[in-house]
């Protein structure tokens, strides 16, 4: 890792919850959060921000957040969020199909056309140079109402936000799954 975390007794008191509950759910602290607890107004917001998008009366289908947040994970060439994000979906897919084949999703028979538009517009909305054209936004609207595209929309934003602090400072996997291949067809040999 590029920054190191702070020594544990040193984040604020108000923070130790969000530590508790990680430790709990995964057995371990999760490193980005002791990174974005470095500034903990920003660890709050993020916190915050996390918390809203992975409600459980989501409008989006859990195993559908899970894709998009492996894909957007794959791309921006994010580690950590491929390792953890991995095991979400593997465990919401119940097995590890849908990870392995996540690459070649435009090819592969095991997405729906509904996972296809939003995996497309995952893509149109992280690769550099892309853009979100009007004939993909018909298609979104062909599987998703409105207020489902605010939340796909903020989910991938969102997914981006996070995989680019971790994938910046280097954050490395902690281990929750056995990583798929993650080499995005749009990046050369030297990840540019």
């Amino acid at each position: 890792m590029r920054i190191q975390p702070k020594d544990p007794g040193s984040y604020p008191w108000y923070l130790k919850p969000f530590f508790w509950s990680q430790k709990r759910r995964y057995g371990e602290v999760l490193l980005p959060g002791l990174l974005w607890g470095r500034v903990p107004r920003l660890f709050m917001t993020v916190a915050m921000l996390y918390g809203a998008l992975d409600a459980r009366r989501s409008l989006l289908d859990p195993v559908l957040r899970s894709l998009l947040t492996v894909r957007v994970s794959q791309l921006n060439w994010c580690s950590f969020c491929v390792d953890i994000n991995s095991a979400t979906l593997a465990r919401r897919a119940g097995s590890m199909a849908k990870v392995e084949a996540l690459t070649e999703w435009r090819t592969s028979s095991l997405f729906s056309a509904p996972e296809r538009a939003a995996l497309d517009y995952t893509e149109a909305m992280t690769i550099t140079g892309q853009r979100v054209s009007d004939t993909l936004m018909m298609e979104l609207r062909r599987h998703y109402s409105d207020d489902a595209l605010i939340e796909l929309t903020a989910l991938i934003a969102f997914q981006n936000l996070s995989s680019k602090f971790n994938s910046a400072l280097d954050v490395p996997p902690q281990g929750f799954c056995r990583l798929p291949a993650a080499t995005p067809d749009h990046r050369d040999d030297d990840g540019r």
